[in-house]
């Protein structure tokens, strides 16, 4: 069944599932017990083999333990750790209050949690639970609407997170672009390197950070956010009263430590992230040959290896500063299970993908797609386009980005490969765009539902005034890929994308000033 129809149901039934049951989990584990199914043509005994064998080789194949994917799995824990650790040692609130004391208008009130988001880069969950902690405080004496406030929080956390090699999004990524292109036969592209190669590709984390802040400096607030703002500044309400929202219970609030200070935040931060760029130019200098480069280094570079290194001092440092602390209110014990446990879901997903690649590629999906594709006459140079549609869509009905990069990018590298291998880096960068502007606009988004925790805010509020601002970045991502259809030119699209936005927000400004004349 390899090569031929049959190969279309795992994926086709994954995609079907997702839609209709909005379980990552059940469709990609259902995908991989079916694809399995089809390989051995429905003999149990051996499909179940197949299950064993894919997942086995995650951790120990014929050529030995598979130390850069534990390597990768660790780091994850280590993350999760170190993320619980700074927040109860109290310095997310510490920073907020420094950060109170030199703010002294409206508009550098809104500056700081884009500023945040970015800085605070290594994992969407703790960005936007932490940014929201440190700058709600400020925002709040501002008259800044909790709905602003989440809106800022998510549209910097996970664009920010995608085009980071060192954040928990960057070594997901990292580690699934490696195990698709050894199913592939992708040889041109190192993991690392494709990463890098891919980042200005990803068009819409640079179209929605630019529009935070051009809707910081133009006041531009549409739809039901004009709503939320006018009302926060006439009356001092920064959220609906009468609608529940979304803030961290008190009972959160009372473990967090009161004598923390800003350095139980940026410390173990700035370790993680030296130690990881530090660790990866050492490896990178030892694997190559011959004369080592900046560029050769991050080629040859074990980035799994420094991820480790990075996260497992980073969290020495953050338990070093926080067991001291008078009034410590979590057991290490406890920061230790808890920041475990937070990562688990990021693990499994993780698992799932590296699996469902791997049996995608033994039935040969991407041979059916590609003779169907050939036979529609399809122009091969928009295929980042509409994988960017696709992939909004269906992580728009999911609810999550990371789901949509397990099933998408093992098709989308398998499938533009196979045309040129040119085509491969714009296919999967597109895929990462598209996941992000759907998880921008999903109800269902644990980002989107995180971003309304740390801000405070009514969730649907949140959703609702959230959606018009995803859609100007997509529609300035739609025309910087048509660019790239057009001209193949990477910088010439991203520069279209980014000027698109700025067109629209200054004709939004404009309209605006003339309505108030």
């Amino acid at each position: 069944m390899e090569g031929s129809f049959y190969s279309l149901i795992p994926p086709l039934l994954m995609l079907v599932l997702v839609l209709l049951t909005r379980k990552v989990f059940l469709s990609l584990g259902t995908g991989i017990v079916v694809g399995a199914l089809l390989i051995h043509k429905f003999d149990i005994i051996a499909s179940l083999q197949q299950i064993w064998l894919v997942f086995r080789d995650i951790f120990y194949s014929a050529d030995g333990w598979e130390l850069g994917n534990i390597y990768l799995l660790v780091f994850f824990l280590l993350l999760g750790i170190m993320t619980v650790t700074m927040t109860a040692s109290g310095g997310s609130r510490a920073f907020g209050e420094w950060a109170i004391r030199k703010v002294k208008t409206r508009k550098g009130a809104q500056f700081v949690p884009p500023f945040l988001g970015i800085v605070i880069f290594i994992d969407d969950y703790f960005n936007s639970l932490a940014v929201g902690q440190v700058a709600r405080p400020l925002t709040d004496r501002y008259k800044i609407s909790r709905a602003k406030l989440a809106y800022y929080i998510d549209s910097t956390s996970a664009p920010m997170t995608v085009i980071t090699p060192i954040s928990s999004w960057g070594a997901y990524i990292i580690g699934t672009l490696g195990a698709i292109f050894a199913t592939a036969g992708v040889t041109e592209f190192q993991p690392l390197e494709a990463f890098v190669k891919m980042i200005p590709l990803n068009m819409y984390a640079f179209a929605a950070i630019l529009l935070v802040f051009l809707v910081v400096i133009f006041g531009i607030d549409i739809g039901a956010m004009r709503k939320h703002e006018k009302r926060a500044q006439e009356t001092g309400e920064v959220f609906d009263p009468n609608k529940q929202t979304m803030a961290i219970d008190m009972k959160d609030e009372e473990r967090i430590n009161k004598n923390g200070t800003v350095w139980h935040l940026l410390i173990p931060i700035i370790v993680l992230i030296v130690t990881t760029i530090a660790m990866m130019l050492y490896t990178g200098y030892v694997a190559t040959e011959g004369t080592a480069t900046i560029l050769t280094m991050f080629e040859n570079t074990n980035v799994n290896l420094s991820l480790f290194t990075g996260g497992l001092l980073g969290v020495i440092v953050s338990f070093i500063l926080y067991v001291p602390l008078k009034g410590t209110k979590l057991s290490v014990g406890k920061v230790l299970k808890d920041g475990s446990l937070s990562m688990m879901p990021a693990i499994y997903i993780l698992l799932l993908a590296w699996m469902i690649g791997s049996i995608i590629g033994i039935i040969d999906t991407s041979g059916y797609l590609v003779e169907l594709v050939n036979q529609m006459s399809f122009n091969v140079n928009y295929l980042a386009l509409l994988l960017f549609v696709f992939s909004g869509f269906m992580a728009l009905a999911t609810g999550t980005s990371w789901g949509t990069f397990g099933i998408m990018l093992p098709i989308a590298a398998q499938i533009a490969h196979t045309y040129d291998v040119d085509l491969v880096l714009p296919a999967m960068a597109a895929v990462l765009a598209g996941a992000v502007f759907g998880d921008h606009c999903s109800p269902i988004s644990d980002t989107s539902i995180l971003s309304s925790t740390g801000a405070g805010a009514n969730h649907m509020d949140h959703v609702i005034t959230q959606i018009p601002y995803a859609f100007i970045g997509a529609i300035a991502t739609v025309i910087g890929y048509l660019v790239l259809g057009l001209t193949g030119q990477v910088l010439l699209s991203l520069g279209m994308t980014l000027l698109s936005v700025l067109l629209i927000a200054l004709l939004i400004f404009m309209i605006k000033k003339q309505a108030k004349v």
